[in-house]
């Protein structure tokens, strides 16, 4: 009796076990089935397929229903914003002394240093006006207005009395001199001796050649610090201006005057600005970075746009930096004496840069993403936008300060960014 019920315990024993494998081995089977999408994690099957959505191969999930994701595609599944796969070709930095010559834009503009002020020294009224327009070309000698005043009236009378009743050669020498003060060439004063009657209009004439401007229309010009010569008048003429603030650039503009006939002035009040013609400043601006590679006293030779055989030769007098509008750039000055070129001629000059040392880089490897350059770097089969210091640009090279000798970096980066929104930069990467 004893044997038979050991046996079927061992039967029964077995058979759990059996069922107890097989229940183990079909929940592990369940759980090696079941697949997912890896772009669509929300997709499970039983079967290996293809997902719905995106038509991509389902892989299969761990028995916890996590993706289980190659180690060696880590790399692959970053934002594309932050990196980018791609089989362009890459090239490496080049290195070593190079001599650039870099081409830069100007434009021809009066020199404000020789400019002249029309004043006139007594108070009377504009009884003729000769000017039109501002910036209207006059020579020297030319009649630009004729004014009426008392006060010159009463000395003219005066003079021509002390001349026809006394001989008193003191007196006549002082009454000349007065008028000489107020405004009257050795000419007219001479003309009245000899007539015998005042000139009611005393005509004003320009003594130099040149541009002549409002002096409100120059006020309302850019200004910036370059303090004008002094320089002498003749006729109703006063001295030149001393103000340390003038025009920067003026800007041609034939607009009407404003002074007009029959209109009031004081004495002393500057009427009009003469720029002369044959002083003008080739001015050109240059980024920062080229700036800093030139100094004042070196030579230039420039041409204009319209002529290229044309060619000129200047010296830099003046290294201006400037800020306008948020942006930094550099105004170089060129003091021309005695030339023919006009205002508002457009100019290009070609500056000779030597660097030595530092890295280059051709353009097209180069973003420009407003103030910020990057270059991608190519690190484990994927390209990783870089940012870059970056000095001159010429013949389609760009300078790149930071060492960059030992990277591997994409030949054309504009096919790797459709934006500017593209590229986010991460602070890890800027080196």
């Amino acid at each position: 009796m004893l044997i038979p019920l050991i046996l079927i315990l061992l039967v029964f024993s077995c058979k759990e076990k059996t069922e107890n494998k097989s229940a183990t081995a079909t929940h592990t089977h369940s759980e090696e089935t079941k697949y997912t999408c890896p772009m669509h994690p929300k997709i499970i099957r039983d079967k290996p397929g293809t997902c719905p959505i995106c038509g991509m191969d389902l892989v299969p999930m761990s028995s916890s229903h996590e993706l289980i994701v190659d180690s060696s595609l880590l790399p692959l599944l970053k934002p594309v914003n932050e990196q980018v796969i791609s089989t362009l070709p890459t090239i490496t930095a080049e290195s070593g002394t190079r001599i650039h010559s870099v081409p830069v834009q100007g434009i021809i503009t009066y020199d404000t240093r020789k400019q002249v002020s029309i004043s006139s020294r007594v108070a009377g009224r504009i009884e003729s006006m000769y000017i039109k327009y501002n910036y209207q070309p006059v020579r020297k000698g030319q009649l630009i207005m004729e004014i009426y005043s008392p006060d010159l009236a009463a000395a003219q009378r005066e003079l021509i009395y002390i001349n026809s009743s006394d001989n008193n050669g003191l007196m006549l020498q002082r009454a000349k001199q007065r008028l000489s003060l107020l405004g009257m060439t050795p000419a007219q004063i001479a003309q009245v001796i000899k007539t015998g009657k005042p000139l009611y209009r005393v005509p004003v004439y320009s003594n130099v050649s040149g541009y002549i401007v409002e002096k409100n229309a120059v006020a309302n010009a850019p200004a910036t610090a370059i303090p004008s010569s002094p320089g002498g008048m003749d006729g109703m003429g006063g001295d030149a201006s001393t103000a340390t603030t003038v025009p920067q650039q003026p800007v041609v503009n034939q607009t009407p005057v404003v002074t007009r006939e029959g209109q009031y002035v004081s004495a002393g009040e500057a009427i009009f600005t003469i720029y002369e013609a044959n002083n003008m400043i080739a001015a050109f601006s240059l980024a920062p970075s080229l700036a800093s590679e030139i100094e004042k006293g070196q030579k230039l030779i420039f041409h204009t746009v319209a002529n290229a055989n044309d060619i000129k030769t200047g010296t830099i007098g003046l290294i201006e930096p400037i800020q306008q509008n948020g942006e930094r750039f550099t105004i170089v000055r060129v003091y021309l004496s005695n030339t023919d070129l006009q205002p508002g001629r457009l100019l290009t000059a070609n500056i000779p840069i030597v660097k030595t040392g530092g890295s280059w880089l051709p353009e097209n490897a180069v973003v420009q993403l407003g103030r910020k350059a990057v270059v991608f770097k190519k690190e484990n089969n994927v390209f990783i936008p870089m940012q870059v210091q970056t000095g001159i640009r010429a013949n389609g090279w760009v300078q790149i300060l930071d060492s960059i000798a030992d990277w591997q970096i994409a030949k054309n980066a504009s096919y790797l960014v459709d934006s500017e929104s593209f590229i986010r930069i991460n602070s890890n990467n800027l080196k």
